[in-house]
């Protein structure tokens, strides 16, 4: 993943000896704080319920560019070794590709010599480096003033609070980290809960709609065309396994609406010109307007379950029936607040190293 400043390499695979992120162009001098760092990995691993029971400590071990508890400017790479693999759960797939997983199309595209056990290079576990980078990139615009949260706004169709109703504060979305159902105040916290202890019950999934917004950023970051704001976002979510959909501000609901309801008019505000409403979700012209930013993410139900599938067996070219073991989550977008969060950091952390001509 490569940005205006920041090179991004993430690297293994889900059952491999380990999964890992090679970083270039981040600054020196961020401090590194290893129990923050373990709680914000913490928050991607956490077991519920409704999680898989495969149990990761997921804990980076920096073999360059940090040093004495803050980075150096030099590639930083962080690697965390895979401890809790079942690899023979796998084997089933070989010759019968998962639906809405990447078993048959990695398969062709790399003539047979893929990994693909746990899902590979394409599994959700690769997303434990990226949030290795998410915390760095959170670390470093937190001393420039900016917040970057994310929270659940819906679960298997169950709307719970969303920015939508209200902007929520820095401290609300604070309080939804590290929960296993991490939805703002708690609202129809019990409802999800018991939606997805039937789910699993029946063998099956769901997905999820995770909002992401960003506070205290300032006018003009972002590039007009190919390097928009909405552009740098958009390519590190769609680097997260299962997503499936991104919004901004209003996102869809804006074609239903009117200029005069759409548009933000701008106002001022202790002598700033700020926009009036947040329809636009903080950007104009892909060049951020001082407003907050707003993501909304939908994240596709977990695609491994254990009802009966249809499929193809690839060796005899006969079609089959599928029925996936193993362990699973029941819904992903649980854990995978921390990934949103991650990315839009590293997105807006690259505008802002580019805008600054790194004199960070």
């Amino acid at each position: 993943m490569s940005f205006a400043t920041l090179k991004i390499t993430v690297f293994g695979e889900s059952h491999g000896p380990a999964v890992g992120v090679t970083v270039e162009g981040f600054p020196a001098g961020i401090p590194v704080d290893e129990k923050g760092l373990q709680a914000f990995m913490s928050r991607r691993k956490t077991q519920s319920a409704f999680s898989t029971p495969r149990v990761e400590g997921d804990r980076p071990v920096f073999l360059s560019g940090v040093k004495n508890g803050f980075t150096t400017g030099a590639p930083l790479n962080a690697t965390i070794y895979n401890t809790n693999q079942k690899s023979s759960d796998y084997e089933p797939f070989r010759d019968v590709p998962r639906p809405a997983h990447a078993d048959y199309v990695a398969g062709v595209k790399y003539k047979g010599f893929a990994d693909l056990a746990g899902g590979g290079h394409f599994s959700g576990r690769l997303t434990a480096p990226l949030c290795v980078v998410g915390y760095l990139a959170e670390t470093y615009l937190e001393k420039k003033g900016i917040f970057v949260g994310a929270y659940l706004s819906e679960v298997g169709g169950i709307h719970a609070s969303s920015y939508l109703d209200g902007i929520p504060t820095k401290e609300e979305m604070e309080t939804t980290q590290g929960k296993a159902v991490p939805v703002l105040r708690g609202i129809k916290n019990k409802e999800i809960e018991e939606m997805l202890r039937s789910v699993k019950a029946e063998g099956d999934s769901v997905g999820g709609i995770i909002e992401c917004v960003a506070l205290g950023l300032p006018v003009g970051l972002g590039e007009c065309g190919f390097r928009s704001m909405e552009g740098r976002i958009a390519s590190a979510i769609f680097a997260m396994p299962a997503t499936k959909g991104l919004e901004f501000g209003s996102g869809f609901l804006l074609p239903r609406m009117k200029g005069s309801e759409g548009n933000d008019p701008w106002t001022l505000n202790g002598g700033a010109i700020v926009p009036k409403t947040n329809h636009n979700g903080g950007i104009n012209g892909g060049i951020t307007n001082g407003a907050p930013v707003l993501v909304r993410v939908a994240i596709k139900p977990t695609p491994s379950i254990a009802k009966e599938q249809d499929s193809v067996n690839i060796k005899d070219m006969t079609p089959t029936k599928l029925t996936v073991g193993g362990r699973h989550d029941t819904c992903i977008a649980l854990r995978a607040v921390p990934v949103v969060e991650s990315c839009v950091a590293i997105a807006i952390s690259d505008a802002l190293l580019e805008m600054q001509g790194q004199n960070y």
